[in-house]
């Protein structure tokens, strides 16, 4: 007589996130407007090197300012709209005021070069593109003069590009004038569109309107347009602000990229939809910035990766700032080592920090710690499904598997994109029929729901047959004292298909080499996950987010 089966359930890797937040079915122009009216007296903008200070009836006020004047450029609901500048107060103006009349925003990254740049402008059709000056070693505007010459002869706001051929708008900010562009404060002061004409806008604007292109951050390939909605956005930065407790009392310091997902959902649309404050440090990370900028603001919240949290704590006179405000923030993009979570805790008063995770495809969260989590949940999981999100991990056939068996963690719910702008192939191949989006991370789920990532399928190392995980290795090898940071890979082997080797980075002061980083490895580790080829380096390639580029 056969076994019979006990399996039931709760003991295979399915989940849905419990939710106390209720969604809104609402949009991002609307939502703004219920905050104003709301909390107007409350700080919603401040941006200290660029001495801005607006309460919510003041930033309300410059988004429509800048809304009417791209009415008055013909902007239509849908049109494209690029921007490419770092953090500034003009981007955040820029974000609300498309979504209040319905244009669809596209990211751009800051670091992109010429070639980069006209591959987004074209495959997402942008009409518009918002630009600042420059970023860093990047020249803006000498990169678009040469991309599109004919911004020489052109008439501001009637460009015809024969590269560009959708862009017919430039918008630069700052005070001096390009030839063939506007300037950002002059579509600001252009004759006003009346507020019943922008209200009538903002009426036919639906919440499942795809408001936001995100292009994915390159770490795997080509960048594809991740198309959201103002529902997914809307609701995974209610649902985020929540997770963190988050009140019209609370003050968020935002030195990650406003570009990315992390900056513009868990940081400025986080803060809009409960009525807190925004605050930049700096155009782009800068440890001593975000520092003194959470001491002089009294901020009670700060978002970065680990890698942020690292050059933070290291500063030589770290102790000296006042951090004594802070309480919740999060932190993600990246594994957290136990040693960082803890000084993230003890030292930054950051008790209540979560780790959360998901992809620009996916608003961008799904998974997120508890503020009360033990510190072991939040450094060995990436916790729980979010709340209204379904959760499973799969095999290689699809079959559902049990808890504790490592497969492929698929997402379905409120916050999976719309598809790829303008690529149904590659739609298809991440969201299935069922409307599960396939994440291409491996991960495995325990009793309790917690999910724990182990790699990414393509991240996967073939040695000699055996399957190597870079994420078990790198998690082994960041328990050595002296080493700071790690990142394993695949490099071909004419025998064995692929040798493992390991990047690394050491703490200052540390005399360590590869010897005896093997000699740690060995009977700790099996041996063909010992790395054959170690690199001790200063830094690694990242993207602008924090993520290291494992493919470069």
């Amino acid at each position: 007589m056969p076994a019979k089966n006990t399996s039931g359930p709760t003991s295979l890797s399915y989940r849905c996130g419990t939710a106390t937040t209720p969604l809104r079915y609402q949009t991002i122009g609307d939502c703004l407007t219920e905050t104003a009216r709301h909390h107007g007296d409350n700080d919603a903008l401040i941006v200290p090197w660029q001495n801005i200070h607006w309460n919510y009836t003041t930033f309300n006020a410059e988004v429509n300012r800048f809304a009417s004047g791209l009415l008055a450029l013909g902007v239509e609901a849908g049109d494209r709209v690029g921007i490419w500048a770092p953090n500034c107060y003009e981007w955040v103006v820029t974000q609300f005021a498309t979504a209040r009349i319905g244009a669809i925003m596209v990211c751009i990254n800051p670091a992109y070069r010429l070639f980069e740049l006209e591959y987004a402008l074209n495959k997402s059709g942008c009409q518009v593109l918002v630009t600042a000056e420059s970023f860093k070693t990047s020249h803006y505007l000498g990169m678009l003069q040469t991309l599109v010459p004919e911004l020489q002869d052109a008439t501001p706001g009637a460009l015809s590009a024969a590269k560009l051929p959708n862009i017919n708008t430039i918008i630069r900010m700052g005070a001096e004038h390009t030839p063939g562009m506007l300037n950002f404060d002059a579509v600001c002061q252009q004759a006003p569109v009346s507020d019943e004409m922008l209200a009538r806008r903002s009426a036919q604007l639906q919440p499942d309107d795809a408001i936001n292109i995100q292009f994915t951050s390159g770490t795997t390939g080509s960048p594809k347009g991740a198309t959201l909605s103002h529902f997914n956005i809307l609701n995974n930065a209610s649902q985020v602000a929540a997770g963190m407790n988050f009140t019209a009392q609370d003050r968020l310091c935002i030195p990650v990229p406003l570009y990315h997902c992390f900056g513009m959902v868990m940081g400025t649309l986080a803060c809009v939809s409960t009525g807190a404050t925004m605050v930049f440090p700096a155009p782009a990370f800068e440890a001593a910035a975000t520092m003194q900028t959470v001491q002089d603001q009294k901020c009670t919240a700060l978002h970065g990766v680990p890698t942020m949290f690292v050059n933070e704590l290291e500063l030589p006179d770290f102790a000296s700032y006042d951090l004594s405000s802070l309480r919740t923030g999060i932190m993600a993009g990246a594994p957290c080592p136990e040693p960082v979570m803890r000084r993230v805790i003890n030292e930054m008063h950051m008790s209540e920090v979560t780790i959360m995770y998901g992809q620009t495809e996916t608003s961008p969260v799904n998974h997120m710690t508890g503020i009360h989590d033990p510190i072991d949940k939040r450094v060995g999981t990436v916790g729980r499904a979010g709340p209204y999100v379904e959760i499973k991990i799969i095999g290689e056939q699809g079959e559902l598997l049990p808890l504790g068996e490592k497969g492929e963690l698929c997402c379905r719910g409120y916050p999976v994109m719309k598809g790829y702008w303008d690529d149904e192939e590659q739609t298809a191949a991440t969201i299935d029929s069922a409307g599960w989006l396939h994440s291409g991370d491996l991960a495995v789920m325990d009793a309790e729901g917690y999910v724990q990532i182990v790699g990414r399928i393509k991240d996967m190392i073939i040695r000699g047959g055996e399957n190597v995980y870079p994420r078990e290795v790198e998690e082994f090898l960041y328990t050595h004292p002296d080493i700071q940071e790690v990142q394993v890979f695949g490099v071909p082997h004419e025998i064995y298909g692929e040798e493992v080797c390991a990047w690394i980075r050491l703490r200052p002061g540390s005399l360590l080499d590869a010897g005896q980083i093997r000699d740690f490895c060995r009977d700790q580790i099996t041996h063909f996950k010992i790395p054959t080829h170690i690199d001790l380096v200063d830094d690694f390639p990242m993207t602008v987010t924090g993520k290291i580029q494992k493919f470069k």
